[in-house]
């Protein structure tokens, strides 16, 4: 069984069949590895052996980038996947941070470097005559050398929304670890089409799309994320798979409804963070499968839905994922419910989601040992995620670990509350955060969106709130911000640290403001 990312290309580079469609193109397996193997040899002519051989990407969900991917795996250096929504100095830091000493960019994406000091980078555009003639004049691979199962085949920057993004060492083993499962899952083969919009600098895309069409033969379809195109793509390349991670259902789902969206070739949506809501009303609307589950960018914690899964629940951990308190290092108290389904017991129960047996495929956070440690505190690793699990052992997300709120006297997670709000009619997508409150410690806020065609008056929202059974009164949110859409990650997570530093106002919306009495009113901001 192959082990490594370039054994599972070199297993394809006699196979006739399809590998990428692309607008009106395609490109057979075998030209694929051939294509990717003479970028590696243009890109090892340049580079400089006694440096790291970190090749970075700005190219988006493209050919090119699926021959970059290949390339590095083939040329035995590492891909370092830049996100193209970082700018200016961010940008530079990130390059610097990974060591990356050749950068291929497109045309599209060559302005974002404009301006930038990248001392010891190369820049090549793979859309100039400059990249063809190398190319076409490289001779023969000579790889750099050949990957073991634990070398790094790309570094992957982390999301992001709880600070700045950190580089994480993907292993070739994990492309031929998580594909297996999801193809056999899923029954995928050579005659399948895997839709892939996710941003491919992500594990996401990865490790729930790359690595499914590497491993079955199936054809690639990359693409850049549309709500309003997402459906004429997946007729026009008959795709049977997708992934996504973040909150693309809810963006598909706030586009109007037709009466054909099940007329479709889709078989299979894969991927995390979806809502139940969205989960069962994206299966219903397109006649596809939908399988959620949870994966941090570090791969050290694993969690499943299987059936049987209660409403709220991401699943089952995988052996050794568990729930600890970080402040004592000591596993958290089952969850407990009352009779409307509310947790009784948050202080006791909720805690960070850890494996309690190390790091798994974790392999560090290049060049940042502090981080690396921060994260395998006292050898179990620590996921930053809060979470709490029942006495079946079912887990349920309750956000970041700075999703905790103060509320006078009363900790309460940002988890539930979502929960809870996504059952109301017409919302699309929803964040609860806290803001400081002199009096209480923090206020509960919530910004929602909602689909183009729903409206929401205080009058409803507030019933809404009150029909809820299981929403503690301290829930309810002080500040409803509603807006046109919230700042989110290329991955599609919400940026909360973005909505809490604008604090309890409007931003680009309108803001409602909880009275004593429990009505909400708009405020004059």
């Amino acid at each position: 069984m192959a082990d490594t990312v370039t054994a599972l290309l070199e297993a394809r580079s006699d196979d006739d069949g399809v590998a990428i469609l692309w607008q009106d193109r395609s490109w057979t397996w075998r030209e694929h590895v051939a294509e990717a193997r003479r970028w590696a040899a243009a890109l090892l002519s340049v580079a400089d052996p006694a440096r790291p051989v970190h090749v970075g990407t700005l190219l988006g969900n493209t050919p090119d980038m699926l021959t970059a991917l290949a390339a590095g795996a083939l040329g035995g250096y590492v891909t370092v996947g830049l996100n193209d929504t970082r700018r200016g100095a961010a940008l530079t830091a990130d390059i610097a941070r990974a060591d990356v000493q050749l950068l291929l960019v497109d045309a599209e994406h060559r302005p974002l470097l404009d301006g930038l000091e990248l001392p010891g980078v190369r820049v090549f555009d793979t859309t100039s005559a400059e990249w063809a003639d190398l190319v076409a004049g490289a001779g023969a691979l000579t790889p750099l050398r050949v990957p073991t199962a634990m070398d790094p085949f790309m570094l992957i920057f982390t999301s992001g929304t709880s600070g700045n993004p950190k580089p994480v060492r993907l292993p070739h083993l994990m492309l031929p670890f998580a594909g297996p499962p999801l193809i056999d899952r899923f029954g995928l083969g050579a005659d399948d089409v895997c839709y892939l919009s996710m941003p491919l600098f992500h594990s996401a895309a990865i490790l729930g799309g790359y690595s499914v069409a590497i491993g079955a033969g199936a054809a690639i379809a990359p693409a850049k994320f549309s709500a309003t195109g997402f459906l004429a793509d997946i007729r026009r390349y008959g795709a049977t798979y997708m992934n996504y991670v973040g909150k693309p259902l809810a963006y598909l789902l706030a586009t109007p409804e037709r009466p054909d969206d099940a007329d479709n070739p889709l078989r299979v949506a894969f991927g995390n963070e979806a809502s139940d809501r969205d989960i069962d009303e994206f299966g219903r609307r397109f006649d596809c499968t939908v399988w959620d589950g949870y994966g941090s960018t570090e791969l050290a914690v694993i969690i499943t839905r299987e059936p049987g899964t209660p409403p709220g629940s991401i699943g089952k951990g995988f052996p050794g994922v568990a729930v600890y308190r970080s402040a004592t290092g000591t596993e958290c108290a089952a969850a407990e419910f009352d009779e409307h389904g509310a947790l009784t017991n948050a202080d006791e129960a909720i805690g960070e989601i850890v494996n309690t047996g190390g790091g798994g495929l974790f392999a560090g956070y290049y060049n940042d040992d502090a981080a690396t440690a921060e994260r395998m505190r006292g050898q179990m690793y620590w996921s930053g995620d809060l979470g709490y699990r029942d006495r079946d052992g079912w887990i349920y997300l309750a956000g970041r670990t700075a999703d905790w709120m103060r509320v006078d006297g009363e900790n309460l997670a940002a988890g539930p509350i979502e929960r809870i709000l996504t059952r109301l009619p017409g919302l699309s997508r929803v964040a609860v955060y806290g803001v400081p409150d002199g009096q209480v410690g923090d206020a509960v806020m919530a910004a929602l969106v909602l689909r183009a065609d729903a409206e929401l008056t205080p009058a409803a929202f507030a019933e809404f709130l009150g029909a809820q059974a299981d929403l503690s009164p301290k829930a309810w949110p002080r500040y409803v911000r509603i807006a046109a859409d919230l700042p989110s990650t290329a991955t599609n997570k919400i940026l909360k640290r973005e909505l809490k530093l604008a604090g309890a106002t409007a931003g680009d919306g309108v803001l409602w403001v909880r009275r004593r009495d429990g009505d909400y009113l708009p405020s004059a901001q």
